[in-house]
Protein backbone atom coordinates (compact mmCIF):
# COMPACT_ATOMS: atom_id res chain seq x y z
CA UNK A 1 0.00 0.00 0.00
CA UNK A 2 1.18 3.41 -0.74
CA UNK A 3 0.63 5.96 2.56
CA UNK A 4 0.86 10.13 1.54
CA UNK A 5 -0.30 12.33 3.93
CA UNK A 6 -1.69 15.17 2.05
CA UNK A 7 -2.55 19.10 2.52
CA UNK A 8 -6.74 18.99 2.34
CA UNK A 9 -8.83 22.24 4.09
CA UNK A 10 -11.01 20.17 7.03
CA UNK A 11 -13.86 21.95 5.13
CA UNK A 12 -16.44 18.68 4.55
CA UNK A 13 -18.65 20.91 1.53
CA UNK A 14 -15.01 21.80 -0.18
CA UNK A 15 -15.09 17.84 -1.43
CA UNK A 16 -17.30 15.39 -2.91
CA UNK A 17 -19.14 12.72 -0.55
CA UNK A 18 -17.93 9.50 1.03
CA UNK A 19 -18.47 6.59 -2.53
CA UNK A 20 -19.05 3.94 -0.20
CA UNK A 21 -21.82 5.93 2.93
CA UNK A 22 -22.34 9.45 0.79
CA UNK A 23 -21.52 11.20 4.08
CA UNK A 24 -19.60 13.93 4.14
CA UNK A 25 -16.03 13.77 4.43
CA UNK A 26 -14.25 14.65 7.72
CA UNK A 27 -9.80 14.14 7.43
CA UNK A 28 -8.12 11.82 7.82
CA UNK A 29 -10.03 9.74 4.64
CA UNK A 30 -9.12 7.53 1.78
CA UNK A 31 -8.03 8.29 -1.94
CA UNK A 32 -7.83 5.52 -4.00
CA UNK A 33 -4.37 6.00 -5.94
CA UNK A 34 -5.29 4.46 -8.87
CA UNK A 35 -9.20 5.42 -9.61
CA UNK A 36 -9.83 8.55 -11.78
CA UNK A 37 -9.63 10.99 -13.21
CA UNK A 38 -12.63 11.59 -10.84
CA UNK A 39 -11.05 11.54 -7.27
CA UNK A 40 -12.23 8.07 -5.69
CA UNK A 41 -12.93 9.51 -1.97
CA UNK A 42 -13.47 6.86 1.31
CA UNK A 43 -14.36 7.48 4.88
CA UNK A 44 -12.47 5.50 7.49
CA UNK A 45 -15.62 3.15 7.78
CA UNK A 46 -16.22 2.24 4.41
CA UNK A 47 -12.65 1.72 3.77
CA UNK A 48 -12.18 -0.58 6.85
CA UNK A 49 -14.76 -2.62 5.50
CA UNK A 50 -12.96 -2.96 2.05
CA UNK A 51 -15.96 -1.41 0.23
CA UNK A 52 -15.47 -1.95 -3.81
CA UNK A 53 -17.56 -0.10 -6.46
CA UNK A 54 -17.27 -0.96 -10.33
CA UNK A 55 -13.59 -0.82 -11.19
CA UNK A 56 -12.37 0.09 -7.37
CA UNK A 57 -11.34 -2.69 -5.81
CA UNK A 58 -10.39 -2.75 -2.15
CA UNK A 59 -6.26 -4.39 -2.41
CA UNK A 60 -6.31 -0.66 -4.88
CA UNK A 61 -3.04 1.78 -3.48
CA UNK A 62 -4.29 4.46 -1.82
CA UNK A 63 -3.37 8.41 0.05
CA UNK A 64 -4.39 9.32 3.50
CA UNK A 65 -5.63 12.95 2.68
CA UNK A 66 -5.21 14.97 6.49
CA UNK A 67 -3.74 18.00 7.36
CA UNK A 68 -2.47 16.63 10.96
CA UNK A 69 1.15 17.34 10.40
CA UNK A 70 4.20 19.90 10.92
CA UNK A 71 4.83 21.78 7.56
CA UNK A 72 7.26 25.03 9.00
CA UNK A 73 8.08 24.36 12.19
CA UNK A 74 6.87 21.43 14.95
CA UNK A 75 3.66 22.14 16.84
CA UNK A 76 2.15 23.95 13.97
CA UNK A 77 -0.01 21.52 12.08
CA UNK A 78 -0.41 21.98 7.97
CA UNK A 79 -4.64 23.07 9.00
CA UNK A 80 -3.66 25.27 11.96
CA UNK A 81 -0.86 27.04 9.20
CA UNK A 82 -4.11 27.59 7.04
CA UNK A 83 -6.69 28.72 9.78
CA UNK A 84 -3.92 30.99 11.12
CA UNK A 85 -3.64 32.43 7.52
CA UNK A 86 -7.08 32.72 7.22
CA UNK A 87 -7.58 34.40 10.27
CA UNK A 88 -5.12 37.15 9.81
CA UNK A 89 -7.05 37.67 6.31
CA UNK A 90 -9.92 37.87 7.75
CA UNK A 91 -9.11 39.79 11.47
CA UNK A 92 -6.28 42.34 9.66
CA UNK A 93 -2.43 42.35 10.23
CA UNK A 94 -1.63 43.03 13.55
CA UNK A 95 -5.15 41.87 15.32
CA UNK A 96 -3.42 38.91 16.88
CA UNK A 97 -5.96 38.98 19.84
CA UNK A 98 -8.47 38.43 16.98
CA UNK A 99 -6.78 36.04 15.12
CA UNK A 100 -6.19 33.84 18.23
CA UNK A 101 -9.79 33.97 19.09
CA UNK A 102 -10.99 32.40 16.06
CA UNK A 103 -7.99 29.78 15.61
CA UNK A 104 -9.05 28.74 19.39
CA UNK A 105 -6.00 26.58 19.35
CA UNK A 106 -3.00 29.13 20.19
CA UNK A 107 -2.45 32.09 22.28
CA UNK A 108 -1.93 35.49 20.50
CA UNK A 109 1.79 35.91 21.44
CA UNK A 110 1.88 32.27 19.55
CA UNK A 111 0.44 33.52 16.40
CA UNK A 112 2.56 36.41 16.42
CA UNK A 113 5.88 35.26 16.86
CA UNK A 114 4.99 32.16 14.50
CA UNK A 115 3.56 34.49 11.98
CA UNK A 116 6.30 36.82 11.74
CA UNK A 117 9.09 34.18 12.25
CA UNK A 118 7.60 32.59 8.90
CA UNK A 119 6.06 34.64 6.66
CA UNK A 120 7.61 38.16 7.36
CA UNK A 121 10.75 37.47 8.52
CA UNK A 122 11.96 34.34 7.00
CA UNK A 123 14.13 34.74 4.16
CA UNK A 124 13.43 32.03 2.14
CA UNK A 125 9.66 32.43 2.12
CA UNK A 126 10.54 36.07 0.97
CA UNK A 127 12.87 34.59 -1.98
CA UNK A 128 10.19 32.54 -3.26
CA UNK A 129 7.95 35.12 -3.40
CA UNK A 130 10.16 37.20 -5.83
CA UNK A 131 11.32 34.70 -7.68
CA UNK A 132 7.33 33.64 -8.08
CA UNK A 133 6.52 37.32 -9.00
CA UNK A 134 9.60 37.70 -11.25
CA UNK A 135 8.39 34.25 -13.39
CA UNK A 136 4.81 35.88 -13.88
CA UNK A 137 6.05 39.45 -14.94
CA UNK A 138 8.00 37.59 -17.64
CA UNK A 139 5.68 35.25 -18.77
CA UNK A 140 4.27 38.74 -19.97
CA UNK A 141 7.15 39.80 -22.05
CA UNK A 142 6.69 38.83 -25.62
CA UNK A 143 2.72 38.45 -25.33
CA UNK A 144 -0.06 40.00 -25.30
CA UNK A 145 -0.62 43.42 -23.62
CA UNK A 146 -2.25 41.82 -20.62
CA UNK A 147 -5.73 43.65 -19.67
CA UNK A 148 -6.34 45.10 -16.40
CA UNK A 149 -8.99 47.57 -15.31
CA UNK A 150 -7.83 50.69 -13.35
CA UNK A 151 -7.68 49.10 -9.84
CA UNK A 152 -5.72 52.02 -9.02
CA UNK A 153 -5.95 55.08 -10.87
CA UNK A 154 -4.19 58.69 -10.00
CA UNK A 155 -5.14 61.10 -7.88
CA UNK A 156 -4.17 64.17 -9.64
CA UNK A 157 -4.40 67.83 -7.91
CA UNK A 158 -7.88 69.77 -8.94
CA UNK A 159 -7.89 71.80 -12.62
CA UNK A 160 -4.33 69.93 -13.49
CA UNK A 161 -3.34 68.61 -16.57
CA UNK A 162 -3.63 65.28 -15.89
CA UNK A 163 -6.86 65.76 -14.30
CA UNK A 164 -8.51 67.44 -17.71
CA UNK A 165 -6.52 64.59 -19.26
CA UNK A 166 -8.80 62.12 -17.20
CA UNK A 167 -12.07 64.10 -18.09
CA UNK A 168 -12.25 64.79 -14.05
CA UNK A 169 -12.50 61.49 -12.47
CA UNK A 170 -12.38 61.84 -8.65
CA UNK A 171 -11.02 58.09 -7.42
CA UNK A 172 -12.75 58.56 -4.08
CA UNK A 173 -15.92 58.68 -5.45
CA UNK A 174 -15.14 56.34 -8.32
CA UNK A 175 -17.18 58.71 -10.62
CA UNK A 176 -16.67 62.32 -13.06
CA UNK A 177 -16.80 65.72 -11.68
CA UNK A 178 -19.03 66.38 -14.91
CA UNK A 179 -21.24 63.51 -16.17
CA UNK A 180 -21.48 62.74 -19.89
CA UNK A 181 -24.74 64.60 -21.01
CA UNK A 182 -23.90 66.66 -18.13
CA UNK A 183 -27.76 68.59 -18.76
CA UNK A 184 -29.81 65.53 -19.28
CA UNK A 185 -31.95 66.47 -16.46
CA UNK A 186 -33.26 69.89 -17.36
CA UNK A 187 -35.37 68.68 -19.43
CA UNK A 188 -37.45 66.90 -16.45
CA UNK A 189 -36.95 69.49 -14.05
CA UNK A 190 -40.42 71.35 -14.97
CA UNK A 191 -42.74 68.41 -15.66
CA UNK A 192 -45.10 67.32 -13.23
CA UNK A 193 -47.63 64.42 -13.94
CA UNK A 194 -51.39 65.60 -13.34
CA UNK A 195 -54.89 64.07 -13.21
CA UNK A 196 -56.37 66.89 -15.32
CA UNK A 197 -53.56 66.56 -18.31
CA UNK A 198 -54.45 65.68 -21.58
CA UNK A 199 -54.23 62.13 -23.28
CA UNK A 200 -51.69 64.34 -25.74
CA UNK A 201 -49.99 65.82 -22.93
CA UNK A 202 -49.85 62.85 -20.95
CA UNK A 203 -47.95 60.91 -23.82
CA UNK A 204 -45.78 64.06 -24.42
CA UNK A 205 -44.19 63.61 -20.73
CA UNK A 206 -44.28 59.86 -20.97
CA UNK A 207 -42.18 60.06 -24.37
CA UNK A 208 -40.21 63.27 -22.29
CA UNK A 209 -39.23 60.47 -19.73
CA UNK A 210 -38.12 57.60 -22.10
CA UNK A 211 -35.74 60.20 -24.18
CA UNK A 212 -34.49 61.18 -20.30
CA UNK A 213 -33.77 56.97 -19.79
CA UNK A 214 -32.39 56.38 -23.04
CA UNK A 215 -29.44 59.14 -22.43
CA UNK A 216 -28.75 57.41 -19.40
CA UNK A 217 -28.55 54.47 -20.87
CA UNK A 218 -25.94 56.18 -23.29
CA UNK A 219 -24.47 57.32 -19.90
CA UNK A 220 -23.86 53.95 -18.17
CA UNK A 221 -22.49 52.80 -21.23
CA UNK A 222 -19.54 55.21 -21.77
CA UNK A 223 -18.57 54.70 -18.28
CA UNK A 224 -18.58 50.72 -18.83
CA UNK A 225 -16.57 51.49 -21.91
CA UNK A 226 -14.24 53.50 -19.96
CA UNK A 227 -14.17 51.03 -16.78
CA UNK A 228 -13.83 47.45 -18.61
CA UNK A 229 -10.96 49.10 -20.29
CA UNK A 230 -9.05 50.76 -18.20
CA UNK A 231 -9.30 54.06 -19.32
CA UNK A 232 -9.70 56.25 -16.53
CA UNK A 233 -5.30 55.59 -16.15
CA UNK A 234 -5.05 57.15 -19.24
CA UNK A 235 -0.88 57.29 -19.05
CA UNK A 236 -0.62 53.83 -18.16
CA UNK A 237 -3.01 52.99 -20.81
CA UNK A 238 -0.72 55.02 -23.51
CA UNK A 239 2.33 53.30 -21.97
CA UNK A 240 0.92 49.63 -22.43
CA UNK A 241 0.81 51.15 -26.61
CA UNK A 242 3.92 51.64 -26.58
CA UNK A 243 4.77 48.34 -26.10
CA UNK A 244 4.34 47.63 -29.95
CA UNK A 245 6.23 48.55 -32.55
CA UNK A 246 5.50 52.06 -34.24
CA UNK A 247 3.38 50.50 -37.02
CA UNK A 248 1.04 48.60 -34.61
CA UNK A 249 0.76 51.82 -32.54
CA UNK A 250 -0.58 53.60 -35.79
CA UNK A 251 -3.11 50.28 -36.33
CA UNK A 252 -4.30 50.72 -32.68
CA UNK A 253 -4.84 54.83 -32.60
CA UNK A 254 -7.53 53.43 -35.83
CA UNK A 255 -9.04 50.65 -34.37
CA UNK A 256 -9.41 52.17 -31.30
CA UNK A 257 -12.64 53.59 -32.46
CA UNK A 258 -13.76 49.55 -32.31
CA UNK A 259 -12.56 49.19 -29.11
CA UNK A 260 -16.06 49.92 -27.56
CA UNK A 261 -17.98 47.26 -29.99
CA UNK A 262 -16.03 44.05 -28.69
CA UNK A 263 -14.81 43.13 -25.02
CA UNK A 264 -11.03 44.26 -23.52
CA UNK A 265 -9.62 41.10 -23.96
CA UNK A 266 -10.77 40.64 -27.40
CA UNK A 267 -9.25 43.95 -28.84
CA UNK A 268 -6.16 43.66 -27.44
CA UNK A 269 -6.09 40.11 -29.10
CA UNK A 270 -7.24 41.08 -32.33
CA UNK A 271 -3.92 44.03 -31.84
CA UNK A 272 -1.93 40.99 -30.42
CA UNK A 273 -2.97 39.16 -33.77
CA UNK A 274 -1.79 42.31 -35.83
CA UNK A 275 1.64 42.90 -34.55
CA UNK A 276 2.48 39.13 -34.91
CA UNK A 277 1.99 39.62 -38.25
CA UNK A 278 3.93 42.86 -38.69
CA UNK A 279 6.77 40.48 -37.16
CA UNK A 280 6.48 37.63 -39.64
CA UNK A 281 6.53 40.07 -42.53
CA UNK A 282 9.58 41.68 -40.91
CA UNK A 283 10.99 38.36 -40.76
CA UNK A 284 10.21 37.29 -44.46
CA UNK A 285 11.59 40.97 -45.98
CA UNK A 286 14.89 40.41 -43.71
CA UNK A 287 15.03 36.73 -45.54
CA UNK A 288 14.01 37.67 -48.47
CA UNK A 289 17.18 40.61 -48.16
CA UNK A 290 19.77 37.51 -47.33
CA UNK A 291 18.39 35.38 -50.42
CA UNK A 292 18.83 37.96 -52.78
CA UNK A 293 22.40 39.21 -51.69
CA UNK A 294 23.14 35.21 -52.11
CA UNK A 295 23.76 34.64 -48.13
CA UNK A 296 23.11 30.56 -47.55
CA UNK A 297 23.46 30.43 -43.77
CA UNK A 298 22.83 32.18 -40.60
CA UNK A 299 26.40 32.48 -39.68
CA UNK A 300 26.80 34.54 -42.93
CA UNK A 301 23.72 36.67 -42.21
CA UNK A 302 25.73 37.90 -39.13
CA UNK A 303 28.32 39.20 -41.23
CA UNK A 304 26.26 40.76 -43.44
CA UNK A 305 23.86 42.59 -40.90
CA UNK A 306 27.51 43.97 -39.64
CA UNK A 307 29.00 45.42 -42.40
CA UNK A 308 25.43 46.74 -43.50
CA UNK A 309 25.49 48.73 -39.92
CA UNK A 310 28.91 49.90 -40.64
CA UNK A 311 27.81 50.66 -44.24
CA UNK A 312 25.42 52.66 -42.82
CA UNK A 313 27.49 54.36 -40.30
CA UNK A 314 30.02 55.76 -42.96
CA UNK A 315 26.98 56.63 -45.33
CA UNK A 316 25.74 59.19 -42.58
CA UNK A 317 28.90 60.48 -41.80
CA UNK A 318 29.06 61.13 -45.49
CA UNK A 319 25.57 63.45 -45.16
CA UNK A 320 26.57 64.84 -42.11
CA UNK A 321 29.27 66.07 -43.82
CA UNK A 322 27.52 67.42 -47.05
CA UNK A 323 25.02 69.56 -44.61
CA UNK A 324 28.14 71.12 -42.85
CA UNK A 325 29.74 72.37 -45.73
CA UNK A 326 26.74 73.68 -47.16
CA UNK A 327 26.37 76.01 -44.45
CA UNK A 328 30.10 76.78 -43.98
CA UNK A 329 29.35 80.31 -44.41
CA UNK A 330 27.40 80.55 -41.34
CA UNK A 331 29.71 79.88 -38.07
CA UNK A 332 27.04 79.85 -36.15
CA UNK A 333 25.39 77.10 -37.73
CA UNK A 334 28.50 75.26 -37.91
CA UNK A 335 29.55 75.58 -34.67
CA UNK A 336 26.25 74.23 -33.49
CA UNK A 337 26.92 70.96 -36.36
CA UNK A 338 30.27 70.67 -34.70
CA UNK A 339 28.98 70.29 -31.35
CA UNK A 340 25.90 68.82 -31.47
CA UNK A 341 26.25 66.48 -34.70
CA UNK A 342 22.97 67.42 -36.14
CA UNK A 343 21.27 70.87 -37.07
CA UNK A 344 18.58 72.56 -35.47
CA UNK A 345 15.19 72.04 -36.22
CA UNK A 346 13.58 75.46 -38.31
CA UNK A 347 11.45 77.36 -36.26
CA UNK A 348 7.78 76.76 -36.18
CA UNK A 349 5.23 78.05 -38.34
CA UNK A 350 2.19 79.80 -36.63
CA UNK A 351 0.67 80.75 -39.40
CA UNK A 352 -3.43 79.27 -39.35
CA UNK A 353 -2.84 77.23 -35.84
CA UNK A 354 -5.81 77.86 -33.77
CA UNK A 355 -5.17 80.33 -30.47
CA UNK A 356 -1.96 82.24 -32.91
CA UNK A 357 -4.26 85.44 -32.01
CA UNK A 358 -4.63 85.11 -28.25
CA UNK A 359 -0.49 85.57 -28.18
CA UNK A 360 1.53 88.24 -27.73
CA UNK A 361 4.19 89.06 -29.81
CA UNK A 362 6.89 87.63 -27.24
CA UNK A 363 4.96 84.48 -26.86
CA UNK A 364 4.79 83.87 -30.47
CA UNK A 365 8.51 84.06 -30.81
CA UNK A 366 8.79 81.45 -27.82
CA UNK A 367 6.43 79.16 -29.70
CA UNK A 368 8.01 79.30 -32.85
CA UNK A 369 11.51 78.59 -31.39
CA UNK A 370 10.60 75.80 -29.07
CA UNK A 371 8.35 74.76 -32.00
CA UNK A 372 5.34 74.13 -29.05
CA UNK A 373 1.36 74.98 -30.85
CA UNK A 374 -0.49 77.72 -29.64
CA UNK A 375 -3.39 75.93 -28.29
CA UNK A 376 -0.41 73.21 -26.05
CA UNK A 377 0.97 76.24 -25.25
CA UNK A 378 -1.65 78.26 -23.59
CA UNK A 379 -2.93 74.85 -21.90
CA UNK A 380 0.54 74.41 -20.03
CA UNK A 381 1.07 77.87 -19.37
CA UNK A 382 -2.61 78.18 -17.96
CA UNK A 383 -1.67 74.88 -15.98
CA UNK A 384 1.46 76.44 -14.74
CA UNK A 385 -0.13 79.33 -13.78
CA UNK A 386 -3.36 77.53 -11.59
CA UNK A 387 -0.48 75.70 -9.35
CA UNK A 388 1.21 78.96 -8.85
CA UNK A 389 -1.70 80.64 -7.58
CA UNK A 390 -2.53 77.88 -5.79
CA UNK A 391 0.72 77.36 -3.95
CA UNK A 392 2.37 80.46 -3.71
CA UNK A 393 5.07 79.73 -5.99
CA UNK A 394 6.33 77.31 -8.59
CA UNK A 395 9.86 75.34 -8.94
CA UNK A 396 11.02 74.13 -12.29
CA UNK A 397 10.93 70.32 -10.66
CA UNK A 398 7.24 71.12 -9.62
CA UNK A 399 6.34 72.49 -13.43
CA UNK A 400 8.36 69.53 -14.87
CA UNK A 401 6.18 66.90 -13.17
CA UNK A 402 3.04 68.93 -14.21
CA UNK A 403 3.58 69.39 -17.84
CA UNK A 404 4.93 65.94 -19.35
CA UNK A 405 6.69 67.26 -22.39
CA UNK A 406 10.74 67.11 -23.24
CA UNK A 407 11.96 68.62 -20.11
CA UNK A 408 13.86 70.89 -21.98
CA UNK A 409 10.99 72.80 -23.81
CA UNK A 410 9.45 72.58 -19.65
CA UNK A 411 12.70 74.80 -18.84
CA UNK A 412 12.15 77.45 -22.40
CA UNK A 413 8.67 77.89 -20.95
CA UNK A 414 9.27 78.18 -17.06
CA UNK A 415 11.95 80.43 -17.68
CA UNK A 416 9.98 82.56 -19.87
CA UNK A 417 6.73 82.93 -17.34
CA UNK A 418 9.14 84.19 -14.56
CA UNK A 419 10.98 86.31 -16.67
CA UNK A 420 7.46 87.73 -18.18
CA UNK A 421 6.29 87.77 -14.57
CA UNK A 422 3.46 85.07 -15.17
CA UNK A 423 4.65 83.22 -11.82
CA UNK A 424 7.01 83.35 -9.59
CA UNK A 425 9.76 80.97 -8.09
CA UNK A 426 8.54 79.11 -4.84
Amino acid sequence: MNHNACNIADDPFDKPPCRGCSSYLTEPYIKCAECGPAPFLLCLQCFTRGFEYKKHQSDHKYEIMTSDFPVLEPGWTAQEEMALLEAVMDCGFGNWQDVAYQMRTKTKEECESHYMKNFINNPLFSSTLLSLRKAKDSCYADGAIPFKPSDDPPRPTFDSVLSRDMAGYMPARADFMEEFDNYAEWDLKDIDFVDDDSDILHALKLAVVDIYHSRLKERQRRKKIIRDHGLINLRKFQMLERCYPKEVQELYEVMRRFARVVGPTEHDKFIESHALEFELRREIRRLQEYRKAGIKSFCSAKVYERVKRMREDERRKRTMLNDVLQYIQDGRACQQWLTTGRRSAPPLNLTGLPGTEKLDEREKELCQVVRLVPGAYLEYKQALLNECRRQGGLRLAQARALIKIDVNKTRKIYDFLIKEGYITKA
